[in-house]
């Protein structure tokens, strides 16, 4: 445990509970695959794990987005660029540019605060696929 002395304290994580309420705030009410509204009586909003968990994503804001429980319980393992023409195949306009802004502000924080050696390869790929398709 830091000492007050010093002045530097743990920063305590945000639950997923307070984690989807910043992403909600940061994006929006919308998911970011179908763009229906979420968080209402009849559709439940989800935190999105972009770079999945078992390929070293963390849970951290730069890593999540507003889903509506119907896509992220539908995308299962597919990555971000299979499940975008997925949706588009759906008649479903998924905000590309919006996933484009958030795994480039992941990027970021990995550059600035290092670690995350799992997540890169997979976040280098699929970052460079989206912009392809956003163009």
């Amino acid at each position: 445990m830091a000492s007050p002395a010093n002045n530097v304290y743990p920063v305590r994580q945000q639950n997923r509970r307070e984690r989807l309420a910043s992403i909600l705030e940061r994006d929006g009410s919308m998911c970011i695959w179908c763009r229906c509204d979420v968080d209402t009586p009849l559709v439940r909003a989800t935190t999105e794990h972009l770079i999945p968990r078992i390929k070293g994503g963390p849970s951290w804001l730069e890593n999540e987005a507003a889903a509506c429980a119907r896509c992220n319980g539908a995308r299962g393992h597919s990555t971000l660029t299979e499940w975008a023409t997925q949706c588009r195949q759906r008649g479903w306009d998924p905000d590309l540019k919006r996933l484009v802004m958030i795994l480039e502000s992941l990027k970021a924080r990995i550059l600035r605060d290092g670690g995350q050696r799992r997540a890169r390869p997979y976040l280098d790929s699929q970052l460079r696929r989206l912009r392809n398709m956003v163009d």
